[in-house]
């Protein structure tokens, strides 16, 4: 069975960094694409990036582009994301997800093993 966990989540205050890690076990990890999405209070789960199989391709979001950056070891089966230049609107519960397959996409429904999630915290 698929177990997916992340951590690094915590309060950080605005302009501040912060990186997530998540690892992904019972799976040959370069096979799979690895995403990140979060979900704000009150508000439906997003994209904000992701990464193909290989590390060669990486999507963001509007609102991650130039301040978060995802990457993998596909030695250590972790896929990572710094996040940088916080904002208070970056708060949320941040899940790392596995695709289908080795292909990249910000389709949620492309995804079909979640983490549990860790909480991002940006005051202001």
């Amino acid at each position: 069975q698929v177990q997916v966990v992340e951590s690094g989540g915590g309060l950080v205050q605005a302009g501040g960094s912060l990186r997530l890690s998540c690892t992904a076990s019972e799976l040959t990890f370069s096979n799979y694409a690895m995403a990140w999405f979060r979900q704000a209070p009150g508000k439906e789960r997003e994209f904000v990036a992701a990464i193909s199989g290989r590390g060669w391709t990486t999507y963001y979001s509007d609102s991650a582009k130039g301040r978060f950056t995802i990457s993998r070891d596909n030695v250590k089966s972790t896929v990572s994301l710094q996040m940088s230049s916080l904002k208070p609107e970056d708060t949320a519960v941040y899940y790392c997800a596995v695709a289908r397959d080795r292909v990249a996409t910000t389709t949620e429904t492309d995804y079909n093993h979640w983490g549990q999630g860790t909480q991002v915290t940006v005051s202001s």
